[in-house]
């Protein structure tokens, strides 16, 4: 469910006009762009983009990137907004496996955290962007079993259908737990296998099992028998096969905790997922913490990138 709710509409060709208008003269009306681009879903800001280039013969998207004035998160959010949703996932994988910082979490959310047509989608457009498969990518950049679980999830075909096998369920209890907690060391392949082949509802069955048969969550004995990167794909998957939105609130709660605030994931989290499935993650959050994720973004940022997060986030 979008949180996006536009102002009075203009056109795409005004719309156009006005951003022109902002990055005239000295600097740029940041104010301006975060009024207009925050209340434009992905149909709008390709029409803008459109109108913007067929007036200007220039992309609206370079000019936004080559703007002095704009910086710092408040660039990377806007940027990130005019890509489509399938295009920004792309760009997300392609700069944490290949940019000047490798980001093996950021990888791992958005690739361990999409439906298998999302992730068919992404490797199509990864592929036609960036001129090579994400497997190599993924191959070069991750080590060990999170190598193995990212390639295999990936690759594997998945069904998306709510049917769920009960006897397949059980045996796929008993086969986690016969790898990991029954035995002294862990059969890695078993996780992987099960976690990369499942359906969301299957997956979901099997830790229901698990706890019934073994008296212990499935998370738990991850969390136990697995650690770094390798545990955090088999728990984002497990996660979003229960409840994506309460796995986000979670995650964004992570991003503003403590001192300081990680910034690049408070605002792929948020730009991800706003024409997704925001309101339910906001329902989430004030459950889970008794506060509004409006709030808390409100207290760990500041000036147009607070405008612009808040403006997406919805009250």
């Amino acid at each position: 469910m979008s949180t996006l709710v536009p102002p009075v509409l203009l056109s795409p060709r005004e719309d156009a006009i006005q951003l022109h208008r902002a990055f005239k003269g000295f600097g740029c009306d940041t104010a301006t762009i975060v009024n207009i681009l925050a209340h434009r879903d992905a149909t709008q800001r390709v029409s803008i983009q459109q109108e913007y280039r067929n007036m200007y013969s220039e992309e609206l998207s370079e000019r936004l990137s080559s703007e002095l004035k704009l910086s710092g998160n408040i660039k990377r959010a806007v940027l990130l907004w005019m890509h489509d949703p399938a295009v920004r996932d792309a760009t997300i994988v392609n700069e944490a496996l290949s940019g000047k910082v490798i980001d093996l979490h950021a990888a791992t959310e958005v690739i361990c955290s999409r439906t298998p047509s999302q992730i068919q989608t992404l490797k199509h457009i990864y592929y036609s962007k960036f001129g090579c498969q994400v497997e190599q990518d993924i191959d070069r950049h991750t080590y060990d079993d999170h190598k193995k679980m990212m390639l295999a999830y990936v690759t594997t075909i998945r069904n998306e259908g709510l049917e769920v096998d009960q006897t397949m369920v059980e045996n796929d209890a008993k086969a986690l737990f016969k790898a990991g907690e029954k035995k002294l060391g862990t059969d890695e392949k078993t996780f992987i296998d099960i976690f990369s082949g499942s359906s969301r509802p299957h997956l979901v069955a099997v830790n229901s099992a698990y706890r019934s048969m073994y008296g212990n969550s499935l998370k738990k004995a991850v969390k136990k028998e697995t650690s770094g990167y390798f545990e955090f794909a088999l728990l984002t998957i497990l996660r979003c096969a229960e409840n994506p939105a309460k796995y986000f609130a979670k995650e964004l709660c992570k991003s503003m905790k403590g001192l300081g605030t990680r910034d690049t994931t408070l605002i792929r989290i948020v730009v991800t997922r706003t024409e997704m499935d925001m309101q339910y993650i906001k329902d989430e959050y004030y459950r889970k913490y008794g506060k509004a994720l409006a709030d808390a973004i409100h207290s760990d940022t500041s000036g147009n990138y607070r405008t612009f997060l808040l403006d997406l986030v919805g009250s």
